[in-house]
């Protein structure tokens, strides 16, 4: 039977606790930091050579998707109740609103290092040192909507702009791509600077701190806003079934993204496992 995944505006105070709790227990049996360990390992950039699957590639929701299942699985053999809840930033926008509460995920970073002194993953509080990071950090760090040059979280509208594109991805296949829902929901928009971050990038560049950067893990408001992202993938879905993942078919020798992304038929490293498989998976969990 398909459990649910819940706004997490919506958990009633036991049920956050519990999610809370079963996140402490990953950390301490050292498991929480595999994930980050895995995530670094699979930040490849456009610029890089190598297969790149978890972003700047079609390959951006199905690689995530597993990664939230793995998660997840993990969380709920510490306790079967919990599921990962999503953070829909187009209605809680702000540093104060679920889920930067003392009984969720804590608060803003201070001033002076950006690091969290509230919440349960406060390093003060003795339960979340970072050990697996691109710096040499141990604690948790915020900025949330960049003090020195501030930015909004994406809007209902902005995320709307991509759930229309009727098509999933489009050459060339990474982070230049113009059209196509992968890119425009990933956030990869011409120019630079804020103008440039998009829905999932720029919800990254708000909360700021260790979610900048392949160790973004780090933070766990990381599987709330990819518990969202998800969630419109399936919105998508609903909403342009005519339409599936692509390419179909790996690029053919000779184009510069030959060996570069993953087709889908093609397995996604480190698993065993195709986009097309992770494309339904209504019979495992759905969104409340």
């Amino acid at each position: 039977m398909a459990y649910v995944r819940k706004d997490v505006s919506t958990l009633t105070r036991t049920e956050r606790r519990r999610f809370v709790n079963a996140l402490l227990e990953l950390k301490r049996r050292g498991e929480y930091d595999e994930f980050v360990r895995m995530h670094i390992d699979h930040y490849a950039a456009d610029g890089e050579t190598g297969l790149r699957s978890a972003h700047m590639a079609p390959s951006f929701l199905p690689w995530h998707r597993q990664f939230l299942l793995d998660l997840e699985r993990a969380l709920r053999r510490v306790d079967s109740s919990v599921t990962v809840p999503y953070w829909d930033w187009t209605r809680n926008r702000t540093a104060t609103s679920v889920p930067w509460t003392s009984d969720v995920l804590g608060g803003n970073g201070r001033r002076s290092d950006r690091q969290v002194m509230t919440g349960p993953f406060a390093y003060a509080a003795g339960h979340w040192t970072i050990r697996v990071g691109i710096t040499d950090g141990k604690f948790l760090t915020r900025d949330l909507g960049r003090a020195a040059n501030p930015i909004a979280l994406p809007t209902r509208s902005q995320l709307q702009w991509a759930l229309d594109d009727p098509v999933y991805d489009a050459r060339p296949w990474d982070s230049t791509a113009g059209t196509g829902f992968r890119n425009k929901l990933e956030g990869w928009g011409p120019g630079s600077g804020s103008a440039s971050w998009r829905n999932h990038n720029r919800v990254h560049r708000w909360v700021g701190g260790v979610m900048l950067g392949g160790a973004s893990v780090n933070d766990p408001v990381f599987w709330l806003h990819h518990a969202f992202l998800d969630m419109q993938w399936h919105r998508w879905q609903l909403a342009h079934r005519n339409h599936r993942y692509l390419p179909a078919s790996p690029p053919p020798a000779g184009d510069r993204q030959h060996g570069r992304i993953v087709a889908r038929h093609q397995k996604l490293p480190p698993w065993n496992v195709t986009p097309d498989q992770l494309e339904d998976v209504s019979g495992i969990y759905r969104y409340a």
